[in-house]
């Protein structure tokens, strides 16, 4: 039996007495100082607990619990013979020690006395999520380049908690949170506040793709569908020297492959407003020859002004167009329809009135986006109530409406004299919608009919603020992640930059990081446990006979994965050791909080060398069903065996991880993974390691969560498994800081 038990040692010189912990099993007493100290009024010895009297009782009495957990834990593994006064009392200490480094007075950890002279890139992460983008770009260095990480946003609680427990309170950077959805009008306005006039050179970002990836249904209306569109909004804004957009391979195909060339529409309208007055008095000299077509070349200049409009002038330059498009079908109305007819008329009445929502574009947005936040909320989708709520969607966005008014005109069956009035109205309402790269395709034969084209190609170069080709596929594993996940990546670069088509791999097919590699050294833990220290794994007993290939599987590597014998180390080791560059080498231990209250207390942070390695409880079955699939080798080849032995579940897919080869793509429910050799699911540590996230970074709050708190909460598994993986992150920074100017 081992007994664990606290006491007060001799007071100090203040009157306070430390607190002792004493372990006495057998022939073995270990005395061990905690590095707490209080009065003795405050102390209760029955109990064992720091009485409430004192400022700190909580995250002391939280401390204490946590070391009696660990020393019993540790003595309830470890045999007999391998108990000594030395080991135990260093396991203790090193505890203590790292939880008193973590409490001392904060001092920056960021080393930038070794920096100065190097041109620092800042950085802003949209979407951050965990930070996987935030931790790869810290970690890239190239020539005399590094980055300046000045802030990162998302809508999450856990977040943000996340991101402040390592750049804030372990690295000791002074960079920024912005928690609210980049939807809401003041977002922009609460960024620029923020980053405090400072100029950001590198924007990424992924705008959450469940709406249509490829792992998922897609669902019409989704509310992550349109905050691509405010992503670039802050582009705008901010004129990033590059900028990145992630997103999941099924952009490419989605709607027969039109939303990927809407998005790279989009990125080309971006639009250099200093530029801008060349393409204004070139419209000015088209409109001086052009003879026909005159109201059509005005709706074009018109719509163009849109661009360089702030918010409060471009409500009264939309209501300006709509307004002439209105009074050109007020003259048109007594032509084709007698007074009684267009008052009554269901079809002029519809145009009439399509006018009007036209104009109230702001506020149908607002409508549109409320609509589309209950539909979430209220989890509609397969249901009689799913298709109804997106008919009154589309019936309420612009196209839609400008469709309705033209069919309403073929309705009237006007006479074919009024035919060239009516088809400019169309014309004009379908420039009202288009983007600014739809407006120049219409501009292009004006400018041919006076042979300008010329002209016009080469003041579009100068418009166009941002350059970008196609968009490609990243394959993590091509860049030492031991995890077959697709990404798609935009890289728009500013016109004054190099253009960058692609990522070269770190890594050839054959030197990839496997499962084994990624995940062997934390093969310690079993079923309903957690381990906050690391501990030896024995091969040899634990692959009987085949150590040898397994071992094989493990090689020397750089920081990116490449092999390198020499100088390398293990990819458990880099992990272990961690990858940021050297700026972050006085960065705090790592450590572990629930909350925002226990982080702004330093004193109830959990410092250990390990975090986030915790097994679920799982009851007999499930690890028997587990053992079975782990034989089987497959889920599918599993199942027969299942049915006949009652094991049979519903559950739509296990993937049984192969330890020679990469994983599938991490997701964000744990128990769609076995591990490859233990019948178990994983833990946060291995997920995260498969993501590439060194083992010092510490997914905070919430390990779980389940049902409909899905919808809300971003608990530590859901952090790991929706980050773009870090060393995917550093390949592509670095190639940045290759080519930034």
């Amino acid at each position: 039996m081992i007994n664990v038990k606290f006491y007060l040692d001799k007071a100090d010189k203040s009157k306070k007495y430390p607190i002792h912990l004493v372990i006495r099993q057998k022939d073995v007493q270990v005395k061990v100082a905690t590095g707490e100290k209080i009065l003795k009024k405050d102390w209760d010895n029955k109990n064992q607990v720091v009485r409430d009297s004192d400022d700190n009782y909580k995250s002391i009495n939280k401390f204490l619990s946590f070391l009696k957990l660990e020393v019993e834990k540790h003595f309830e593994t470890t045999p007999h013979a391998q108990f000594t006064d030395k080991k135990v009392k260093e396991k203790i200490s090193s505890l203590v020690n790292s939880r008193k480094e973590n409490s001392d007075v904060k001092i920056v950890s960021e080393d930038y006395e070794k920096y100065e002279g190097k041109q620092k890139v800042t950085l802003v992460d949209l979407f951050a999520g965990a930070g996987g983008f935030s931790e790869g770009f810290l970690q890239a260095e190239e020539g005399n380049k590094f980055y300046d990480f000045l802030l990162g946003s998302d809508i999450n609680e856990n977040c943000e908690l996340t991101h402040l427990a390592r750049y804030n309170y372990q690295l000791g950077l002074d960079a920024e949170f912005l928690k609210q959805d980049i939807t809401e009008p003041d977002f922009l306005d609460n960024l620029l506040k923020k980053l405090k006039g400072k100029e950001v050179d590198v924007v990424c970002g992924g705008p959450p793709c469940q709406s249509f990836s490829l792992a998922g249904k897609r669902k019409k209306f989704d509310k992550k569908d349109d905050l691509f569109a405010h992503y670039l909004n802050v582009i705008r804004a901010l004129r990033p020297k590059y900028f990145v957009m992630e997103n999941v391979k099924g952009i490419l195909t989605k709607e027969e492959g039109k939303i990927k060339e809407m998005i790279l529409q989009e990125i080309r309208s971006i639009i250099d407003l200093k530029e801008f007055h060349q393409l204004v008095f070139f419209l000015v000299k088209l409109r001086k020859v052009e003879k026909e077509k005159t109201f059509i070349l005005d709706c074009y200049h018109q719509r163009l002004q849109f661009e360089c409009a702030i918010e409060k002038d471009l409500e009264k330059l939309r209501d300006s167009y709509i307004l002439n498009i209105e009074n050109k079908f007020r003259l048109l109305t007594p032509k084709i329809a007698d007074y009684k007819t267009s008052k009554t008329d269901e079809n002029i009445n519809t145009i009439r009135h399509g006018f009007n929502l036209l104009k109230r574009n702001k506020e149908l947005a607002y409508v549109r986006k409320k609509v589309i936040a209950e539909k979430a909320f209220s989890d509609l989708d397969n249901d009689f109530f799913a298709g109804k709520f997106d008919e009154f969607l589309t019936s309420i966005e612009s196209n839609s409406i400008i469709d309705q008014i033209n069919e309403s005109f073929d309705n009237l069956n006007p006479s074919k004299v009024f035919k060239n009035e009516i088809f400019e109205i169309i014309s004009a309402l379908k420039i009202y919608n288009a983007s600014f790269d739809e407006c120049i395709e219409g501009i292009k034969p004006f400018a041919q009919k006076c042979n300008r084209q010329d002209e016009l190609e080469e003041i579009l170069s100068h418009i166009r603020l941002y350059n970008i080709e196609q968009p490609f596929v990243a394959l993590a594993s091509n860049y030492g992640v031991p995890q077959n996940r697709e990404r798609v990546l935009f890289i728009g670069c500013r016109k004054d930059q190099k253009l960058i088509e692609t990522v070269p791999p770190t890594v050839s097919e054959k030197e990839k990081v496997t499962v084994f590699e990624a995940l062997f050294d934390l093969d310690f833990i079993g079923n309903d446990d957690e381990k906050f220290n690391y501990e030896d794994v024995d091969l040899k007993a634990k692959y009987n006979g085949k150590t040898d290939k397994m071992t094989s599987l493990v090689k020397k590597r750089g920081v990116d994965g490449k092999p390198d014998e020499k100088k390398g180390l293990t990819y458990a080791d880099w992990s272990k050791q961690g990858r940021l560059n050297s700026r972050f080498a006085n960065a705090k231990n790592p450590f572990y909080v629930r909350s925002y209250d226990e982080l702004e207390n330093t004193l109830a942070h959990i410092v250990a060398p390990l975090h986030n390695h915790k097994t679920s409880k799982q009851n007999e079955d499930v690890v028997n069903r587990l053992k079975v699939i782990l034989g089987a080798g497959d889920y599918d080849l599993a199942k027969k065996e299942l049915k006949e032995i009652g094991l049979d579940s519903e559950k739509r897919n296990y993937n049984v991880l192969k330890p020679d080869s990469q994983s599938p793509t991490v997701m964000t429910i744990p128990d769609d993974y076995i591990h490859f050799s233990s019948p178990r699911a994983l833990t946060v540590r291995e997920m995260a390691r498969l993501q590439s996230f060194d083992d010092s970074f510490v997914f905070q709050g919430k390990r779980s969560t389940g049902g409909n708190k899905r919808k809300f909460e971003v608990p530590q598994f859901t952090l790991v498994g929706n980050a773009v993986p870090p060393l995917l992150a550093r390949a592509v920074a670095t190639e940045i800081l290759k080519n930034i100017i």
